[in-house]
C-alpha cells in the first residue's frame, strides 16, 4: 500500500509539471497556464511556450486611455498555446512586412485586447533554475509589431536563457496625448513598465531569474529600451539593455511638448513618445548630460545599410531603386515626415553628401547613406559617448551581412536593411515552430546566428559579451571601439568618424537632432 501511495503521489507532481497531456504547466501569481512543447532544429533540446499569458487587465472601455491595470486572476487552467491578437494596427502593413523579409508566420486578429506577453524557457531546465531573462520590445515606429513574430525557442535552446516577447498599445491608443488626464501620453511606454513588473512578479515560474533581466529591442523597440534606461519608472526592473537600430534620441521618435502633437495628423502614419513628466520627466539628452539614467551595461548597434530598402519603401520613396536627383532630395528633406529637417541646414548637407555629383544611382547611394546617419548612426554614437561619460559598460556593434534568404527580392545595392540582424539574433536558421522563414541559411550564416546568439545571451548573464570562441569585443570607450558583425566579425573603431563630426561639430547641423525633436512625426 506505501509503495502504492508513493507512485500516485508521483504521478500527482508529474500532473503539476506537465498537465494531462504533457503539455507544460506552471503556476503563476494569477492562475496556472498550460503551454506547449517545440523543438528547435540543430538540437536535441527542446522548448516549452507559453503564447498570450495576460500581464494586465483589456486595456478597454474606461481603460481605454488609462495606465494598465494588473490582471484579474483566473481559477482554471488557462491554455496559453496560441498567439496572442495583435495591438490596434493596420494588418495589411505587417502581412506586408513578413512577407519582405520571407517569414512564414500566421498572424494573428487585431483587438484592443491586446496586452498579453509570451515565454520561452527550455524544458530540460532544473528546478528551481535561476536562468537570465531576456525582455524583447518588438518595433515598428510605435504604431506596428506584435510580440509573436518573434519566436524565443532557438534563443533559448542553444543558449540557455528564458525569453518574453511582450506587446503594448500603439498608434493613437498607446502614444496620443491631449496633454491631460484624457489622453496622457505614452501609455504604450506604461504598458512596458506594466510587463516588466510582470516578470519581477512571475518569472521564477518558468525557472528565470528575476534579478538578472535584460532588456532588448529594434527600431522603436531599441527606441523603447533607451528610453526605460532613462525613466525613473523603470528603475530596478531590469539590469542590462540592448538597443538595436534605435535610441531615445532619435530624431522625430520623441517630441519635447504635447501641444506639438497636433502636428501628428499630416497624412503620416506614425506617432511620436513624448515627454510626459512621468514616464519621461526631461527631454533624454538633459537626462544623459545629467547622467540620470538607470545605470546598467548598454549594447548599442546599427547596421549598415538601415535606410536602403524597408524604410525608403515604407515612405513610398518613388524611383529610388533606379536612381535620384539632388532636387528631389532637398525636397524631401524638406517635406517627408521622418526626414524633415531644419531648411538651415540643408545647403551644408547637401554638400557634405552630395557634392559636385549628378550621378543618378551616385546622388541615390549618398541619399541613402545619409538617411542612416541622420536616423540611426549618430543618434546611437551620441547615446554611446553619453553613456561611457557616465561610466557605464558599452559595447557598441555594425552589423553587416545582407541575409542570402532575401535572394533578389531586394535591390542588389542594399547591404544589411533595417532589421536585418534579427533574423540572426533569434537563429533564424533554426526555427521550426510558430514562425520560420523561407530557404535555408547558408553553413556561414548559421554560424553567424549561433555567435550571434552567444553574443547576446553573454552580454545578459554577464553584462559583457564576451566568450569562448568568440572575436574579442571590446568596450566602446576613448578609443570608440566597435565590433563589425558578418560572416568573420572584426574589431574596429571611430565609426564613421568624418560624418560623426560633420553632425556635431556645426551648429546648424547639431540643431537639426534638436528641432527634429520639437516636433511630432513618430
Amino acid at each position: 500500500m506505501g509503495s502504492l501511495i508513493k507512485v500516485f503521489l508521483l504521478c500527482c507532481a508529474t500532473l503539476e509539471i506537465y498537465g494531462t497531456d504533457q503539455k507544460p504547466l506552471v503556476t503563476t501569481k494569477y492562475g496556472q497556464l498550460l503551454g506547449k512543447t517545440v523543438g528547435v532544429k540543430g538540437t536535441d533540446r527542446s522548448v516549452h511556450a507559453f503564447m498570450g499569458v495576460p500581464f494586465a487587465k483589456p486595456p478597454t472601455g474606461p481603460l481605454r486611455y488609462a495606465d494598465p491595470q494588473p490582471p484579474e486572476p483566473w481559477s482554471s487552467v488557462r491554455e496559453a498555446t496560441a498567439p496572442p491578437s495583435m495591438c490596434i494596427q493596420d494588418r495589411a502593413i505587417i502581412e506586408n512586412m513578413a512577407k519582405m523579409i520571407k517569414a512564414n508566420f500566421v498572424l494573428p486578429p487585431v483587438s484592443e485586447d491586446c496586452l498579453y506577453l509570451n515565454v520561452f524557457t527550455p524544458a530540460d531546465r532544473e528546478e528551481n533554475a535561476k536562468l537570465p531573462v531576456m525582455v524583447f520590445i518588438h518595433g515598428g515606429g510605435l504604431v506596428l509589431g506584435c510580440a509573436s513574430l518573434y519566436d524565443g525557442s532557438a534563443l533559448c535552446a542553444y543558449e540557455d536563457v528564458v525569453m518574453v516577447s511582450m506587446q503594448y498599445r500603439l498608434g493613437l491608443l498607446g502614444f496620443l496625448s491631449t496633454s491631460d488626464k484624457e489622453a496622457q501620453g505614452n501609455l504604450g511606454f506604461m504598458d512596458q513598465v506594466a510587463a516588466l513588473q510582470w516578470v519581477q512578479d512571475n518569472i521564477k515560474a518558468f525557472g528565470g531569474d528575476p534579478q538578472s533581466v535584460t532588456i532588448f529591442g529594434e527600431s522603436a523597440g531599441g527606441l523603447s529600451v533607451s528610453a526605460h534606461i532613462l525613466s525613473p519608472l523603470s528603475k530596478n526592473l531590469f539590469h542590462r539593455a540592448i538597443a538595436e537600430s534605435g535610441v531615445a534620441v532619435f530624431p522625430n521618435l520623441m517630441v519635447h511638448k504635447t501641444e506639438d502633437m497636433h502636428s501628428v495628423l499630416d497624412g503620416f502614419i506614425i506617432l511620436p513618445a513624448c515627454v510626459d513628466g512621468m514616464f519621461l520627466p526631461k527631454p533624454a539628452e538633459e537626462i544623459l548630460a545629467a547622467k540620470e539614467s538607470n545605470p546598467v551595461p548598454f549594447m548599442i548597434g546599427v547596421n549598415n545599410h538601415e535606410f536602403s530598402w524597408v524604410i525608403p519603401m515604407s515612405l513610398n520613396i518613388s524611383g529610388f531603386m533606379n536612381g535620384m536627383n539632388k532636387r528631389d532630395i532637398q525636397s524631401l528633406l524638406q517635406s517627408s515626415p521622418l526626414l524633415r529637417i531644419d531648411s538651415n541646414a540643408i545647403p551644408a548637407i547637401m554638400e557634405e553628401y552630395f557634392g559636385d555629383t549628378s550621378d543618378p544611382i551616385e546622388v541615390r547611394d549618398n541619399f541613402l547613406e545619409l538617411g542612416g546617419d541622420m536616423l540611426f548612426l549618430i543618434p546611437a554614437l551620441k547615446t554611446a559617448n553619453y553613456h561611457r561619460d557616465s561610466g557605464l559598460p558599452v559595447y557598441f556593434y555594425e552589423f553587416q551581412h545582407r541575409p542570402s534568404l532575401y535572394g533578389d527580392s531586394k535591390g542588389d545595392f542594399v547591404k544589411a536593411d533595417h532589421g536585418d540582424e534579427i533574423y540572426f539574433v533569434f537563429g533564424g536558421p533554426f526555427l521550426s515552430g510558430d514562425v520560420t522563414f523561407q530557404g535555408d541559411g547558408t553553413d556561414e550564416e548559421e554560424a553567424l546566428s549561433k555567435k550571434i546568439m552567444k553574443y547576446w545571451a553573454n552580454f545578459a548573464r554577464n553584462g559583457n559579451p564576451n566568450g569562448s570562441g568568440l572575436t574579442e569585443w571590446l568596450k566602446y570607450d576613448e578609443n570608440e571601439h566597435y565590433l563589425e558583425l558578418n560572416l568573420t566579425q572584426k574589431s574596429s573603431q571611430r565609426l564613421k568618424e568624418g560624418r560623426f563630426k560633420f553632425w556635431n561639430t556645426h551648429p546648424e547641423k547639431r540643431n537639426v537632432m534638436e528641432k527634429s525633436e520639437e516636433r511630432a512625426e513618430l
